[in-house]
């Protein structure tokens, strides 16, 4: 499997806090692995600031204010064949906000938004309490791998 993975962000939105495009990539490539994924895939993130964050979020959820990640699947015609998997965006101020609040390492939030944006690029969900545990699951084997503590745990 190869990755091609873009890495963007706000302008004005400077480098402080956020992980270097290698730590992006790793992730991504766990959450591929960790889901099965074999094919070769392209993805892109971009970091935004909340006032960015805020306009996609209402854009595309009709929810007024900024979240932690959002995730956008390809959506291809149908007979083109693409490694396109879709995008995410991560929002540094609220996953910043979250690690302070929730008392984790703010690297340590960044790997599980990004390995939960990119299962939902893969199509998992947790709209229902089977699918949740069942992603919570995964994520939490993946992000095992970088001795990440359990990012669900109370």
């Amino acid at each position: 499997m190869r990755l091609e993975l873009q890495l963007s962000r706000s302008v004005g939105l400077g480098p402080r806090g956020i992980p270097q495009r290698s730590s992006f990539v790793r992730w991504v490539e766990a959450a591929l692995r960790g889901a099965k994924r074999r094919r070769d895939c392209e993805i892109a993130i971009r970091i935004v600031d909340s006032r960015e964050g805020r306009h996609l979020n209402m854009t595309y959820r009709k929810r007024d204010y900024a979240t932690n990640v959002l995730s956008f699947p390809a959506d291809l015609p149908e007979g083109v064949s693409l490694p396109l998997i879709g995008d995410l965006v991560i929002c540094a101020p609220v996953v910043a906000r979250e690690a302070k609040e929730q008392r984790k390492v703010l690297r340590d939030h960044y790997a599980h938004m990004t390995i939960h944006g990119t299962l939902h690029l893969l199509g998992h969900d947790h709209e229902n309490d089977a699918d949740a545990e069942r992603m919570e699951a995964l994520e939490r084997d993946i992000l095992a791998g970088f001795s990440v503590a359990d990012p669900y745990a109370s």
